[in-house]
């Protein structure tokens, strides 16, 4: 029993300990913060603390990809398999939103994922169902009928695109043939007057170049069937030059007013652009207006060799340069949030209207008004879900788009920045500048997503595509921005427009120098497999072109990989060698054991040489000699005695 003075004496000193407690573990604290401190090393102890990393937000990739993956089905279904698939959507999409309804325990994250599935399986039976409708207009009835057997009609159309110029290879001049996409109002085949709403793309000539969007026309004559992959219903070989008419045929039917500006404008900056020398003359309109009448066709060549085409013609890139500018303009401004994204929504329509309803720039606008609303409510950095809206909108109004390469180009290049461009930029040092940091990312993450489709349809590799962009990538911007405000300055001050169109075609000029000069050089286009062979090397090698890029950009991660792997390596090899010498080490004894015959060590390995050295022992002799001893002579040869020098 303790006595009482010790009890005592443990009540005193216990107000001390507790006093010490705090201090000891303040102490601590500040030993483990210092050992950290020496293992991250003196350049992690002066790097800034890094960011939370924004997580993708991925909630809408599974709706985009059912509503484009039925949208396909579409087309290559029967009707009757197609109607069983539309009802099996529909009854799952059912069957979810009743789970939703009657889980009341069902978790907040899971509820959400089965509404967000049921709404995507009812749309992805809306994109099935309109895709069938539309697929059986190109391949049934009467129209599809007519052009299989290449009868002569007379048409009224809706003129839906801007004419382009059909120009022959190697020939030079005014083109003689245009293309036009138009949509069906009435037709008339063998006495028959049949009224639809389909795709046709006309070939036509002289009048053809100066037909509007939206415009009613009149002409006759010979239906053809499309290529296969294509889109339109049939290919009208036009006979006549167009004439106005009504969809009645009664009276003129004249073009939207807006229609009608955009052609005089596109007209008038052409004219105003011709000062300038051959190729920025015949650039610069194609990248502002998409007007490519006067394009080189040895830079279209030398474009097409290098990867640059999407420059040639107006892009999503140039639809997000003109909406980031007018936003930027109507911040500086000091508009509120809302006024600003009107006004550059508004500023985004005129230039689609300018341009063209093209399926590329309907996807740029689309994707701009996403945004432009996500600014507006106040969430930005979700960009993927920005691409999947895109995608579910645009293959919802035309499900041909689903089976279209120039679409899945433009969503897979978006894809690219969203997903990859982000991630190189952070990969990139703090000490290079952000916009050269971007100026690399954004062609090189387009590319390595593009470029095993881009393999099917011309199998062959540029090898200074991704050069050429990276170079022809500053000059662009200015040349979409000081184009496009040279745009209206054409009609009201033409001075202050040809000033602006000398210096955007300056700049052009560039483009056209760097696209030349790359095509020029050796190698410039390599061949490359085809098929399912060329995709998957490319898939390949742009995996590889990814990790390159990391191990470039982070050389201090591959030399402590390396050093990590070198120092497993070696701890696996020490691992070895102890059980092999664990393994080893029972024979050696018994061949020294008190059993085997005296005098008899027999042959085998022996574990006492230097070094950790295995010995070869044999059985000549009792001395057991540590390496082999040379053989004895054959038997029958009596070795010969040598004498001593004068000895006989």
């Amino acid at each position: 029993m303790p006595s009482r003075q010790s009890t005592a004496a443990s009540k005193r000193l216990s107000p001390d300990a507790a006093t010490l407690r705090p201090a000891v573990r303040r102490k601590s604290a500040m030993l483990a913060g210092h050992v950290r401190k020496k293992l991250r090393g003196p350049e992690q102890e002066t790097a800034p603390a890094e960011k939370p990393r924004r997580r993708t937000d991925v909630r809408l990739g599974l709706p985009a990809l059912l509503v484009w993956g039925a949208a396909v089905a579409g087309t290559w279904l029967t009707p009757a398999v197609l109607a069983f698939l539309c009802s099996g959507l529909l009854v799952v999409a059912v069957l979810l939103l009743a789970r939703v309804a009657r889980g009341r325990k069902v978790r907040a994250g899971r509820r959400s994922f089965l509404t967000t599935t049921a709404v995507a399986l009812v749309l992805a039976a809306t994109a099935a169902a309109h895709s069938a409708v539309s697929s059986s207009q190109r391949h049934d009835g009467p129209l599809a009928e007519a052009a299989a057997s290449g009868k002569s009609v007379v048409a009224i159309l809706e003129i839906t695109g801007p004419a382009r110029a059909l120009t022959l290879p190697g020939r030079a001049g005014t083109p003689e043939r245009w293309s036009v996409d138009a949509r069906t109002e009435q037709v008339t085949v063998s006495g028959k007057v049949i009224r639809t709403r389909a795709e046709f793309v006309v070939m036509g000539g002289r009048g053809w170049d100066n037909v509007v969007p939206g415009q009613l026309v009149r002409t006759a004559g010979k239906l053809r069937p499309p290529e296969p992959g294509q889109q339109e219903t049939a290919i009208l070989a036009a006979s006549t030059a167009p004439g106005a008419a009504a969809a009645d045929g009664s009276g003129a039917g004249a073009a939207p007013a807006w229609e009608v500006v955009a052609k005089e404008l596109r007209e008038r900056y052409v004219a105003a652009a011709s000062f300038l020398p051959a190729d920025p003359r015949g650039l610069l309109p194609g990248m502002v207006t998409g007007d490519t009448s006067a394009l080189d066709e040895g830079l279209n060549a030398a474009m097409k060799t290098v990867g640059m085409t999407h420059l040639t013609a107006v892009s999503g890139a140039n639809c997000s340069l003109v909406l980031g500018a007018l936003l930027m303009a109507a911040r500086s401004l000091r508009l509120p949030r809302i006024p600003a994204a009107c006004l550059a929504l508004t500023g985004l329509g005129m230039f689609v209207v300018l341009v063209g309803p093209d399926a590329s720039i309907l996807r740029a606008a689309l994707m701009g008004s996403i945004a432009i609303a996500s600014l507006a409510g106040g969430r930005m950095g979700r960009g993927l879900s920005f691409l999947c809206l895109a995608v579910m909108g645009l293959v919802l109004i035309d499900p041909g788009l689903a089976t279209s390469f120039g679409f899945l180009l433009s969503v897979l290049a978006t894809l690219g920045i969203i997903v990859l461009g982000s991630r190189i930029m952070d990969w990139t040092p703090a000490i290079v500048p952000r916009w050269a940091a971007a100026a690399l990312a954004v062609p090189l993450s387009a590319q390595l997503l593009c470029g095993p489709v881009i393999v099917l349809l011309q199998p062959q590799f540029s090898t200074y595509s991704l050069l050429a962009n990276l170079v022809s990538a500053p000059l662009v911007a200015p040349v979409t921005l000081l184009g496009t405000a040279a745009v209206p300055l054409v009609a009201w001050v033409p001075w202050l427009a040809t000033a602006l169109i000398a210096v955007a075609g300056t700049f052009s000029a560039g483009v056209a120098g760097t696209a030349r000069t790359a095509a020029g050089l050796p190698g410039a286009s390599l061949p490359w497999p085809e098929g399912a062979v060329g995709l998957l090397t490319m898939l390949l090698l742009s995996a590889l072109t990814f990790a390159g890029v990391w191990a470039a950009v982070r050389p201090r991660q591959i030399l402590r990989l390396v050093l990590g792997l070198h120092a497993r390596t070696v701890s696996q090899l020490d691992a070895a060698d102890s059980r092999l010498r664990a393994w080893t080490k029972p024979s050696f004894r018994r061949l020294r054991s008190p059993r085997s015959p005296r005098g008899y060590h027999g042959r085998g390995l022996e574990a006492g040489g230097r070094r950790n050295r295995l010995r070869y022992c044999t059985g000549i002799s009792g001395r057991n000699p540590p390496w082999p001893q040379p053989q004895p002579h054959e038997p029958g040869q009596r070795r010969r005695r040598l004498l001593p020098p004068g000895g006989t």
